[in-house]
């Protein structure tokens, strides 16, 4: 396993037919972090991202572990340790989950020898299937898992590349209150050796598992720091609920999805 690596953006910018999505954006995400991105939408939190790993032209500088990113193709920017996951989960539904850990490890073995059954279970796929919870699943068809567990099994096959850098796009969308908790903590343990940032809307799971939070609006960095210290700041206070009340995003969640 490598050491995990921080991020650092700096003046960050994307435009679309003279529409400026991403506005001069600086963000530092320290290694082993578990950053969350927050800000309703149109703010620019996945357009960030897609800049990160290189699904969209944009200006400004963006290096992980020092290393320059943009400019770079989409499958270079992979095979430097950055992983992805969007809303929707991708995974081979007619494989087992044992199967698609399998294709994701590669390790330059045939097509034929990923898909046989077999006694053997390489490490890093057996350590995965710990990390996720799905051990005892191994031998089950992906698409029999409930949703939780399909997330899951995605973010099992980014650790079998020994990606170092996770982003995930609302990974607890559509989640039960069980699966939001399990998906969690499973995000902590993580990134005890990965760095992790987080695009997200439900504030309950925010308030609950982030070490630092990064707001976004209108494509610009309006707030960051930790969740009591965003909470409290009036300018986040104003976009979530349009006034600066007493009734801030310490309370309910919002749901700007």
């Amino acid at each position: 396993m490598s050491e995990p690596a921080g991020l650092e953006i700096h003046q960050l910018r994307v435009s679309f037919d003279g529409f400026t999505a991403v506005d001069g954006v600086d963000l530092d995400v320290r290694p082993g972090d578990l950053r969350f991105l927050i800000g309703p939408n149109g703010a620019g939190k996945t357009t960030l991202v897609d800049a990160v790993t290189g699904l969209v032209k944009a200006e400004g500088s963006v290096r992980f572990g020092g290393a320059e990113l943009l400019g770079r193709s989409v499958h270079r920017i992979a095979r430097s340790g950055i992983g992805r996951t969007f809303q929707t989960a991708t995974v081979f539904e007619e494989l087992t989950v044992l199967q698609n850990l399998d294709i994701a490890a590669g390790a330059g073995r045939s097509v034929w020898t990923m898909l046989r059954r077999r006694n053997d279970v390489p490490e890093p796929v057996a350590r995965a299937l710990e990390t996720i919870g799905l051990t005892k699943l191994a031998g089950s068809p992906a698409g029999t898992l409930a949703h939780g567990q399909k997330q899951w099994l995605e973010i099992g096959m980014l650790l079998v590349q020994d990606v170092r850098l996770l982003l995930l796009d609302e990974p607890v969308a559509g989640m039960s209150h069980d699966e939001r908790q399990a998906t969690g903590e499973l995000l902590e343990r993580i990134s005890a050796e990965r760095t992790v940032v987080v695009i997200e809307h439900d504030m309950d799971f925010m308030r609950s598992f982030a070490r630092s939070v990064s707001v976004l609006h209108a494509g610009r960095l309006l707030s960051e720091g930790t969740v009591a210290e965003v909470q409290a700041d009036p300018k986040v206070q104003e976009v979530y609920l349009g006034h600066a009340a007493a009734e801030t995003v310490t309370g309910v969640a919002v749901q700007e999805a």
